[in-house]
């Protein structure tokens, strides 16, 4: 499974790659706001600098939701580095943007994503990715885990090379159902990360390792 973190924080996503386990990053206008980023320039100049840091794919997103509005604003983002995935909403005209950038050899990212026929639709128009989020259907009494394994059926039934970005995920439980599922990728915040590491076992055996060392060395 890639780890992806969701964020627009440059100190979160170097905190990320350092730690070794960073495959990629995504980000929308939302994250971009919450760190301060704002006109076009500003926010171009941003996602250079991610993409400076990381090594796998940076998703930037789109704002227009017409046809012509998203292929400028991503003709635009793809230029700006290799790395860049344009990340469209699951909307008619979103379709067509991603049909035209994987017809360019664009990679793209359809975000948005909340019931299987979206991911149907989004596989054939030739996403790169495609975007379940899982927490926000979390959030109005839904299990998001049926989503992803639902699209892991349909495309694993079909041979459809789009990848599963389990997104919204918010917390490390998370993480471990879609892994279970075989979702390809998973984003979210670097909190829901660093949790895997932790078990207070692992925090009691170290305790214990470093008095028994210190006994034998005093």
């Amino acid at each position: 499974m890639k780890f992806f973190i969701d964020t627009a924080n440059l100190a979160e996503i170097q905190e990320a790659q350092d730690m070794g386990i960073l495959d990629g990053v995504t980000t929308n206008p939302s994250l971009m706001a919450k760190e301060g980023i704002t006109g076009e320039a500003n926010v171009l100049k941003h996602y250079q600098a991610i993409c400076d840091i990381v090594d796998g794919d940076v998703s930037a997103e789109v704002i227009s939701t017409d046809f012509e509005g998203m292929v400028k604003e991503g003709l635009a983002l793809a230029a700006l580095d290799p790395k860049i995935v344009v990340k469209v909403p699951m909307i008619k005209e979103g379709v067509k943007a991603i049909r035209f950038f994987s017809d360019q050899g664009i990679k793209t990212n359809c975000t948005l994503v909340f019931s299987a026929g979206q991911a149907l639709i989004a596989a054939k128009a030739g996403a790169t990715y495609v975007s379940p989020f899982i927490g926000r259907l979390d959030d109005i009494s839904t299990d998001g885990m049926d989503l992803i394994e639902s699209i892991r059926v349909i495309y694993d039934n079909y041979g459809f090379e789009t990848e599963i970005l389990a997104a919204s995920v918010r917390h490390p439980m998370h993480i471990l159902q879609c892994a279970e599922i075989g979702a390809d990728v998973m984003t979210g915040p670097l909190s829901a990360i660093n949790a895997l590491l932790k078990h207070p076992l692992t925090d009691i055996g170290l305790e214990k390792f470093l008095a028994d060392h210190k006994k034998a060395n005093s």
